[in-house]
């Protein structure tokens, strides 16, 4: 199994992240992380910035969007690990970053409280009039990165368990991990309950600082049932099985882009529809194995040999 230590993606993109979470981005960071550019490719006038979210995935993202753009011939940079969802919208609205992936039903879900939608073409419908004043999505791609609903080959075989349907009766007996705010978003417990009739005995947080650690409670039994997303590497390399869910009670999450609406030209616009249109859930899978398994592959590396092997570079 792979050692990864890494902040807990849902911690970091949650509402309830405000300024300290961006007192402490720029102190895990070493600086302000809208202050200088992570990646080389150009600054001031005309130039466009493509930040990301404190997580690896997201980085390797923003830089496929920066290298596709640079490829178009728009003169792009990175700003990296800016932190939480607020954040970075913030930092989009008052044009310190100009583009930056995002994730399709957490974001309709952050901009609209209320929303109830969880199918992928209706999320996609909505999101254009949810989103704030200047800034537009672009298209979505068919690569999604969402929560799933875990357990070992042996606890899946002792219950027969395919789907969390097949939880209900055994429910009670089972411990279930996921992040803390698993307890109130609609999602999860209260979902759990509502949907699937499942009250697990007990719930357990899991540890903001370490994906290695949640695994591992898994894979010892300490925990029989996780919350985990369904690019991580470790669903593979553990034979997880990942139990299907027949009710919709975990939403659409397509990568897209979200953009400075009048910042991305024609070339820039086509240049990142383009990426959307063959980025896949498998390639979001290879590129995490390559940047958080053994390779320890630096993002930028990553990102370009995707752009090439796709034929966006040469």
């Amino acid at each position: 199994m792979n050692k990864i230590s890494m902040p807990s993606r849902r911690a970091i993109l949650g509402a309830a992240a405000g300024l300290s979470v961006a007192l402490a981005v720029t102190a895990c960071g070493g600086g302000d992380p809208l202050g200088a550019n992570s990646s080389a490719g150009g600054s001031g006038s005309g130039s466009v910035v493509v930040g990301s979210a404190n997580f690896p995935e997201n980085a390797i993202l923003a830089e496929i969007y920066a290298g596709a753009l640079n490829a178009a011939g728009v003169n792009a940079s990175t700003k990296l690990n800016i932190g939480a969802r607020e954040v970075y919208l913030k930092a989009l609205e008052d044009g310190s970053i100009d583009v930056v992936p995002e994730y399709t039903g957490n974001l309709l879900g952050y901009l609209d409280t209320a929303n109830t939608i969880v199918d992928g073409p209706g999320i996609l419908a909505a999101l254009p009039a949810k989103m704030p004043a200047g800034l537009s999505v672009l298209d979505a791609a068919a690569a999604e990165d969402k929560d799933a609903i875990v357990v070992t080959p042996e606890i899946a075989a002792k219950y027969k368990l395919s789907s969390i349907e097949d939880l209900a009766p055994v429910c009670g007996e089972l411990t279930l991990a996921a992040p803390s705010e698993f307890q109130t978003r609609p999602y999860g417990l209260p979902g759990l309950k509502k949907l699937y009739n499942c009250v697990p005995k007990d719930f357990k947080a899991f540890s903001a600082s370490s994906e290695a650690l949640n695994l591992k409670a898994l894979l010892n039994n300490e925990v029989q049932v996780a919350d985990i997303f369904t690019t991580s590497p470790e669903i593979t390399a553990n034979k997880l099985v990942v139990l299907e869910d027949p009710k919709g009670l975990i939403g659409a999450q397509q990568v897209l882009p979200i953009i400075k609406t009048d910042k991305l030209n024609e070339a820039g616009t086509t240049a990142l529809n383009n990426v959307s249109k063959q980025l896949t859930t498998d390639d979001l899978i290879a590129l995490r194995t390559q940047v958080e398994g053994d390779q320890k592959m630096d993002p930028k590396a990553a990102a370009a040999a995707w752009l090439k092997d796709k034929g966006i570079t040469k």
